[in-house]
């Protein structure tokens, strides 16, 4: 079981999932490709259809206060803007249109976070990434949608701003850090009122000690799941120690999602989560 016994109705979708699933699949912004936008309902229930457990959903804010599902940073790539999102106003963001993957107007606009609660209530699990900028508002808006709190996972980098909110926050949403480093990880534990289920385990190279068998047996000993990130952001942005979704495509599963699996890593976050969902079939049989 992951989780403290006090959050055990919080977290107990998560807990069924992992029980029956043994390894999560995550999926990076949905699954998204053609037509279909990344950080939109249609990429979230695509990931789904293809073998996901969760889907990752970005969060940004319009300068008036409204939460959208989008990556910032992303804006000249998708929607042809130079300007930062959270420097727009919610009127302006609703104006723009995505461009697809071939550089065409998509005819989809950018997605209110509320779009996302009020659509996924029915047992789905979701991360919310890049809310710490604001998580006053994620609050606010989370509340509205009760079925919420047993399927959002939030993470934020361990900074104490972040901690001692979810400390103090009544909600006790289920929390996950991204951490780098095992001093990350005891600190985290050392807040007794946050509802921490899973540790995001940063590792650049393959000798990280986020890396090592014996601290992800550590992790999973202390009640949390041990998240990696097999996702290929690029030559600089190595987050799995070496073993990647590209390494899994070109060379077989076994030589990157088997090899993180028999680390001990007990959720994966991938971009190709029918290909990863039919590996954990055949090499777990579920």
């Amino acid at each position: 079981m992951v989780g403290k016994k006090e959050y055990a109705e919080i977290n107990q979708l998560l807990n069924k999932r992992l029980d029956e699933k043994k390894i999560l699949i995550a999926v990076h912004r949905g699954t998204w490709g053609g037509n279909i936008i990344e950080n939109t309902n249609l990429a979230y229930e695509q990931s789904l259809a293809m073998g996901a457990d969760m889907f990752e959903c970005d969060l940004s804010n319009s300068t008036d206060g409204e939460l959208y599902c989008f990556h910032d940073g992303g804006e000249s790539r998708i929607l042809h803007e130079e300007d930062n999102i959270k420097t727009m106003s919610s009127e302006k963001i609703d104006s723009l249109e995505y461009f697809n993957c071939i550089g065409e107007p998509s005819g989809v606009h950018v997605q209110r976070f509320e779009e996302t609660l009020s659509h996924f209530t029915h047992g789905e699990l979701f991360n919310v990434d890049r809310s710490w900028f604001f998580l006053p508002m994620v609050d606010e808006v989370m509340r509205k949608y009760p079925a919420a709190v047993q399927q959002a996972v939030i993470k934020t980098p361990v900074k104490d701003e972040y901690l001692e909110f979810f400390q103090n926050c009544p909600v006790k949403y289920m929390y996950m850090p991204i951490a780098y480093s095992m001093d990350e990880v005891r600190k985290v534990l050392s807040y007794d009122k946050i509802n921490v289920v899973g540790v995001e385990a940063i590792a650049f190279t393959e000798d990280s000690e986020m890396n090592d068998p014996k601290n992800i047996q550590w992790m999973r000993e202390q009640g949390l799941y041990v998240w990696t990130n097999s996702i290929t952001l690029g030559r600089g942005h190595m987050l799995s120690g070496g073993c990647d979704d590209d390494k899994a495509l070109a060379e077989g599963p076994d030589a990157s999602w088997g090899v993180l699996i028999e680390r001990g890593y007990n959720a994966l976050q991938t971009d190709w989560p029918s290909q990863l969902a039919e590996y954990r079939c055949k090499k777990l049989g579920v």
